[in-house]
C-alpha cells in the first residue's frame, strides 16, 4: 500500500512554513529530485546550481530555505535546513522490509551464544561461542559472527557481514554488506629480508549509532583497540587501519585509506579517496577535500585540500613540464639571489 501524507501534516511534522500558492492541500505520495518529481511528489532545493530546475519543477511542493521560496512556482515548505527535511521525509516513505523475529533453519549457532527471542537471524548465518546479541538485533543472510562478539540493541547487519572474534558493536548501528570488522592489522617485522607476522592482540570497539558502508574494513588493534566513536558515518570501501581512533560524529566518504595509529577528532568531514598516513592526529572539525593526502598531523580546525583539479590535456602536460623543471628553476633563482647579495655588498 502506498503511503501518503498531506502537505499541511508534513509542514507540521517538519516545523516548516507552508505556502500553498492558492493551490489545494494535496496528499504527497513520495519524494523525488527537482527534475524528475511529479504532481504527487515532494522535492527539495539546497544548491544554487539547480535554480533552473527549481523554477521549472513539476513537483507538488518543494522544501526550500525561506530566502529561496519566491523562486518557486509551486507550493513551498520553508525551513532552515531543507536537506534535513529531505532526510525526514525519506524516512517516512522508506519501504525497506522490516525483519521479523526468528531464526532461519540453516543458521548455525553455538549453544553458548546469548540470543534474545526478539532477534532476527537469516539463512546460513554462523554465530560462534560466547556471542551476545542485544534485543531486536537483525543478522542478515550469510553473516559470520566469531567467538565472543557483543552486539547492542537494535543493530542491523546486512547480508554477508563478517565480525572477527571478541569485538564490540554498540546500539542502533548499521553494517552494510561486505563489511569486515576485526581483521588483522597490517603488522610485520623484518628478519633478514623476510617478513615475520606480528599477532594483532587488540580488538575493535564500535560505539552507538555508527553506520558503516558496504565493503569497508576495520582492522583490530595490534595491542590496544581500534575505536570508532558514537555517531560516526563511514561510506563504502574505506580502509581503517589498526589502532585508529575516529571521534564522535565524524563522516568519511568512500575510498579513504587510513593507516595505523591515526587519531581523528570529532565532527570532521573527510572527502572521498583521501589518504591519511600513519601515526598522526587530526583535531576536531577538520574538513578534507576529496583526494587530499595527509602526511603530517593537522593541529588547527578548518578546510584542507591537496588534490590537483582536472585540466585540459595540453594545459596539464605544459604544467607537468614546468613542474619537472622546477629543480633547475630553484637553482637559477638561488644563483640570482647570491648575485644580488654580492652587488649589494659592492663586490
Amino acid at each position: 500500500m502506498t503511503k501518503s501524507i498531506s502537505l499541511s501534516e508534513l509542514a507540521n511534522k517538519l516545523g516548516a512554513t507552508l505556502d500553498l500558492r492558492g493551490k489545494p492541500d494535496i496528499q504527497i505520495q513520495g519524494i523525488a529530485p527537482l527534475d524528475h518529481a511529479q504532481s504527487m511528489q515532494l522535492s527539495f532545493f539546497t544548491n544554487d546550481k539547480y535554480l533552473t530546475q527549481l523554477k521549472n519543477t513539476h513537483a507538488a511542493a518543494v522544501m526550500v530555505k525561506a530566502e529561496h521560496a519566491s523562486e518557486s512556482l509551486v507550493p513551498t515548505l520553508a525551513m532552515a535546513n531543507p536537506y534535513l527535511g529531505f532526510a525526514k521525509v525519506a524516512a517516512f516513505f522508506d519501504q525497506t522490509p522490516v525483519a521479523k523475529a526468528g531464526t532461519a533453519k540453516t543458521a548455525i549457532i553455538d549453544p553458548s551464544a546469548h540470543i534474545p527471542e526478539s532477534v532476527s537471524i537469516g539463512h546460513h548465518v554462523v554465530i560462534g561461542a560466547g556471542v551476545t546479541l542485544g534485543e531486536r538485533v537483525v543478522i542478515g543472510h550469510g553473516c559470520i559472527i566469531d567467538a565472543g562478539v557483543v552486539i547492542g540493541d537494535d543493530t542491523v547487519l546486512k547480508p554477508s557481514v563478517t565480525l572477527y572474534h571478541h569485538i564490540s558493536i554498540g546500539q542502533r548501528c548499521t553494517l552494510h554488506s561486505g563489511v569486515v570488522i576485526g581483521s588483522d592489522g597490517f603488522g610485520n617485522a623484518q628478519d633478514q629480508g623476510k617478513w615475520i607476522k606480528i599477532p594483532q592482540l587488540g580488538s575493535v570497539i564500535i560505539e552507538d549509532d555508527v553506520e558503516i558502508g558496504a565493503n569497508t574494513t576495520v582492522d583490530r588493534g595490534a595491542l590496544g583497540n581500534t575505536h570508532i566513536k558514537q555517531g560516526v558515518k563511514l561510506d563504502n570501501l574505506i580502509q581503517v587501519g589498526h589502532n585508529v581512533v575516529i571521534g564522535e560524529h565524524t563522516a568519511i566518504a568512500a575510498g579513504v585509506g587510513i593507516a595505523g595509529s591515526v587519531t581523528i577528532g570529532k565532527y570532521c568531514m573527510i572527502g572521498g579517496a583521501c589518504g591519511i598516513a600513519g601515526h598522526l592526529h587530526i583535531v576536531d572539525k577538520v574538513y578534507l577535500a576529496g583526494m587530499t593526502g595527509v602526511s603530517k598531523s593537522i593541529d588547527k580546525p578548518g578546510f584542507y585540500g591537496s588534490a590537483i583539479p582536472a585540466r585540459e590535456g595540453k594545459e596539464w602536460a605544459r604544467g607537468l613540464a614546468y613542474f619537472n623543471r622546477m629543480g633547475k628553476y630553484v637553482e637559477r633563482i638561488q644563483l640570482l639571489e647570491q648575485h644580488v647579495k654580492q652587488l649589494e655588498k659592492g663586490i
